[in-house]
Parts: structure tokens; C-alpha cells; sequence
């Protein structure tokens, strides 16, 4: 099952790497849009290569394990076969914006996740540029699925899956879709918002897949005409192409913040707090910038 599997996804992957990139590429550069430059192409390669390695080990190694044993578990559930796979992703689907949400609200999960966000650019191969170390801990999200009878292998499937049609939001090249669409799928209008650095655009649109979940929790936000997207952090990395900095430079900052002369409490909040908190309101959170 796993080898056919990994055809189907060869399958899909194909297109996007041998047609859609160098597609947007070239229609980009004839338009004078400058879409991509090489050293940000490389920093995505570069990046998703890495996240490739570490979670092709963690996957073999700790995550099939780690589900396999709460499978074993699971709960009396049978599906007829339309039925759970279309749980199975709409499940999966609202896991992965739980996820999400934490990624973005926990700085010690944003220094994770905070490489994906770090790139000034905004085309298809932004999509591949991999938050390395999210493969440590996100299966774990993934044990309920387990546990409602659903196989850890189909699992790591209809995840694959979603994250294709996840690369395929991130592009300037598309406007707007028909309204439909648009209420229930995530779009490559709502993505461009998530990637944006402007106040009224941070922490919205986390979904993969369907953006009704951002819709009923309260983090939807529609592009706006007046507003265009500037892609990248608030606080632009320095040595934004250095290979480790790339990546740790997050985690450089909490470092930092952990050596200040202030109470235990006050330091765990540096953690666990929305990036941007501070004790004395020196930085302020995605929230409180938007209050302002």
C-alpha cells in the first residue's frame, strides 16, 4: 500500500515541479513581476531538503511507532470506504489548523515554525520552504485520528496530499476565485494574507485545505484591495540566506530573552506566549499591534 501510495504522490508532484515552477517563472520574468530570485529559490530548496531528511527519519523511526501504538488502541468504528476517507481528510484537515494556530501563538513553536514565514518573496516554491523541525512534534496531533480508527500510513497519505494542494495556494499569479470557492476553500487570496507582514494580515487564514475553519474560529481574514501583502516577518532577518541562521536565528532571540534579570514566570512567558510578548510592553504581540 505504501508503494502505491508513493506513486499516487509522485503523480501529483510531478506537474507542480516540472510544469507549474518553471511556468510561474517564466511568465513572471517576461512580466518584469521579479516572482523569485535564485537565492531565495535555493533558501526554499535548501530548507526543504533538510525538513525531507529529518522527517523521513522521525516518520520511519518514532512516528509510525507512536501511531501504530494508539491504533492499536483505537475505538469499534468502521467506515464505508467513500465515508473515511472523506473524515479522514476533513479530520486531518482541522488537526493540521489546531497546529497551525498553536505554530503561531506559542513562540516556542514559532521558532519552528517562523522559517516558513521568513522569505520576502511569495511564489510556488515558497510552498516547499519547510519549518525543519516540525516533523518532531507534529504527528503527535495526528493521535486522535489513530485512535477513531484510521490508519497511521492513510494518515501520513491524506497529509501528503493536503500539503500538495498547500503549495499550490502559494501564488501571486492567481487573483481571486468564484465566491464559492473562495467561503470554503483556502485560496491563494487568503494564503497571500497569511504570508503578509502588514498588522491587519498577522496570525489569520491558518487553514490548509478549507478555510471554514479560520471562518468559525475568528482568524479569517479577506485580501484586501487597499491593503496588497508584504511578504516576510515583521523584523526582516539579517544574513537571511546563512544556512543555520535560516533557521535558528529564532531561537537565538529566546535565548536572549531567557537571560534577562527578570522572575522564572516571566521568563517561561518568553516561551509560551504569542511571539512579540514582552514583561514591559517593549514588543507587542500580533494582537495587541492590531488593537492598536
Amino acid at each position: 500500500m505504501e508503494q502505491l501510495y508513493d506513486k499516487i504522490l509522485l503523480l501529483f508532484n510531478i506537474p507542480i515541479y516540472a510544469i507549474l515552477i518553471p511556468l510561474e517563472i517564466v511568465l513572471s520574468n517576461a512580466r518584469s513581476l521579479k516572482f523569485y530570485s535564485f537565492k531565495e529559490t535555493l533558501a526554499n530548496v535548501y530548507l526543504n531538503l533538510v525538513n525531507a531528511g529529518i522527517d523521513f527519519i522521525l516518520r520511519t523511526f518514532i512516528a509510525l511507532s507512536v501511531l501504530s501504538f494508539f491504533f492499536s488502541l483505537h475505538f469499534n468504528i468502521e467506515y464505508p470506504p467513500v465515508l473515511y476517507w472523506f473524515l479522514l481528510i476533513i479530520f486531518e484537515d482541522f488537526l493540521f489548523w489546531v497546529e497551525h494556530f498553536v505554530d503561531h501563538n506559542v513562540r516556542l513553536f514559532w521558532a519552528v515554525h517562523v522559517t516558513h514565514h521568513s522569505s520576502d518573496e511569495y511564489n510556488l516554491t515558497t510552498g516547499f520552504r519547510s519549518s525543519v523541525f516540525m516533523p518532531v512534534y507534529r504527528f503527535m496531533y495526528f493521535i486522535p485520528l489513530a485512535l477513531l480508527n484510521f490508519k497511521p500510513v492513510d494518515i501520513f497519505f491524506a497529509y501528503a496530499i493536503t500539503q500538495i494542494f498547500g503549495i499550490l495556494v502559494h501564488t501571486r499569479a492567481v487573483k481571486k476565485l468564484p465566491a464559492v470557492i473562495e467561503y470554503i476553500f483556502v485560496t491563494p487570496s487568503h494564503h497571500r494574507v497569511h504570508h503578509a507582514s502588514n498588522i491587519a494580515y498577522l496570525d489569520k487564514n491558518m487553514g490548509m485545505l478549507l478555510i471554514i475553519w479560520d471562518r468559525i474560529f475568528g482568524t479569517f481574514q479577506e485580501e484586501m484591495d487597499h491593503e496588497k501583502p508584504v511578504y516576510g516577518l515583521t523584523k526582516p532577518l539579517e544574513n537571511p540566506h546563512h544556512p543555520t541562521h535560516i533557521i535558528f536565528h529564532e531561537w537565538k532571540e529566546i535565548a536572549k530573552d531567557m537571560k534577562r534579570k527578570i522572575p522564572m514566570r516571566e521568563k517561561l512567558k518568553y516561551l509560551l506566549n504569542p511571539p512579540g510578548w514582552s514583561h514591559d510592553g517593549s514588543t507587542l504581540t500580533a494582537r495587541q499591534l492590531q488593537k492598536k
